[in-house]
């Protein structure tokens, strides 16, 4: 346990679970939430231990985003301690984001603003009949700033322009038309699907995981030429020529299982 807030567990196949639990006040988060679960996730990845990462939430939502209590005191805040605040959730979001392991969302309930924020970080997305989204930043007078890079990335400029400026609530059908949700779960069968979808992973190099994330982040926005093709023939020769690249093709060849695989 990290603390009443967040809980943590970490299994003896090397899946951490990080859940927020906050559920009296829709696990919206503050300063503080910012600073433990940039903190916990900062040392899931610096674990040898943790294979992947479980992201989930106690209680009806997911995450109603800010807590109100925090946007109250922000109001008063210079603009300067504005920026600071503001940095310690972009930190967060990207440390998610960038995490060298899977990541798995399980999004049993509604996530508002920031809470659509750390599902659209998390590599892969679960996602329930009761779940539904909305970027309410604006009826607040305020926009998805700090989360917008993640947003975009998601769903798209075109889909992320109407719902950051209507504020609209959509649903998890929506959702998964969008690509910010990867499977809809039954209520009743999120933790048997979780299981199932980890355990897939955990059969995977786990080095060549981290590698594939960071290909795709860099791959996505960059031009198709010269440079990008080049780049691309290098990783492949390196990862090729890697221990664990080594290892996974004795493995096939030789019928069995990698090094890497517990259980």
């Amino acid at each position: 346990m990290a603390n009443d807030s967040l809980l943590t567990t970490i299994d003896d196949l090397g899946r951490a679970t990080l859940t927020l639990n906050r559920p009296e006040l829709h696990n919206a988060f503050d300063d503080q939430l910012i600073a433990d679960m940039t903190r916990i996730l900062q040392g899931f990845a610096n674990d040898s231990q943790v294979r992947l990462v479980i992201l989930a939430a106690a209680g009806k939502s997911f995450s109603a985003g800010a807590d109100l209590g925090w946007m109250q005191r922000m109001a008063d805040y210079s603009h300067a301690e504005n920026l600071a605040d503001a940095e310690a959730l972009a930190n967060l979001l990207r440390t998610l984001n960038d995490l060298p392991k899977p990541t798995i969302a399980l999004v049993q309930g509604a996530a508002y603003g920031g809470g659509v924020g750390l599902v659209a970080a998390c590599d892969l997305v679960l996602a329930t009949p009761k779940a539904s989204f909305c970027l309410s930043e604006v009826k607040l007078g305020l926009i998805p700033a700090v989360i917008s890079p993640y947003v975009v990335a998601a769903i798209g400029s075109r889909a992320a322009r109407r719902y950051c400026i209507s504020a609209e609530r959509f649903s998890v059908e929506r959702a998964l038309q969008l690509g910010l949700v990867h499977e809809l779960v039954a209520m009743d069968e999120l933790t048997t699907e979780a299981d199932r979808l980890s355990r897939l992973l955990l059969k995977n190099g786990p080095q060549a995981m981290a590698a594939a994330k960071k290909l795709v982040a860099d791959v996505a926005n960059h031009p198709l030429d010269s440079e990008l093709i080049a780049e691309t023939a290098e990783r492949i020769a390196t990862t090729r020529a890697s221990d664990e690249g080594r290892e996974g093709l004795a493995a096939f060849l030789e019928k069995r299982r990698p090094n890497w695989t517990k259980g």
